[in-house]
């Protein structure tokens, strides 16, 4: 059975992701120092990933939402007024479209492999951070494969907003994985 994934679904996956990245972080930490209370020399890395989650991804996609998002989803910044006659051509192409992939199956094996090396990478700097300090590394072998495993597809998916963000903007890239299901 294939299940269809509309726009709206991208209002609903991406903002549950962020919640519930956000309550796993107490459960992930592993650092013995400071249990029951939080001070930021103790716990340096799960105060940052709540900072960098909550005010990043979550208070600031609200704030560019509510208040530089104006008619037509157009951009407009703090002070200029709203002109609802305002036109802007701006194409906004698939990646696999930008290097002359037109055809349905290999767009998707193209975004699928772009996903995955995205996925990999981000994995693989995530881990390299990880383990950058002898404290991290000692804290690291205390966890278990769940811990690190559920660290690591949270702590990529977090990081996948911001660089979306960033590819919409600067190369205007609408979808980097386009199926007939979903796009990413």
């Amino acid at each position: 059975m294939l299940v269809y994934f509309d726009p709206w679904m991208a209002g609903v996956v991406m903002p549950s992701l962020i919640i519930v990245g956000l309550m796993v972080i107490p459960y992930i930490d592993t650092n013995p120092l400071g249990n029951g209370y939080y001070t930021f020399k103790q716990r340096k890395f799960s105060i940052l990933t709540f900072i960098f989650g909550f005010i990043v991804l979550w208070v600031t996609m609200i704030v560019i939402g509510t208040l530089i998002r104006g008619p037509g989803w157009m951009w407009f910044w703090p002070g200029t007024t709203w002109d609802h006659n305002r036109l802007i051509f701006e194409v906004n192409r698939d990646l696999p479209d930008i290097f002359g992939i037109h055809t349905r199956v290999p767009k998707i094996i193209f975004g699928a492999i772009v996903v995955g090396a995205y996925c990999v990478l981000a994995g693989f700097g995530m881990h390299k951070l990880i383990t950058l300090t002898p404290f991290n590394r000692k804290i690291y072998a205390r966890m278990s494969v769940l811990q690190y495993a559920v660290m690591q597809v949270f702590l990529v998916v977090m990081l996948s907003l911001p660089v979306k963000i960033l590819i919409r903007l600067l190369f205007r890239i609408k979808y980097v994985w386009v199926t007939p299901w979903f796009n990413i």
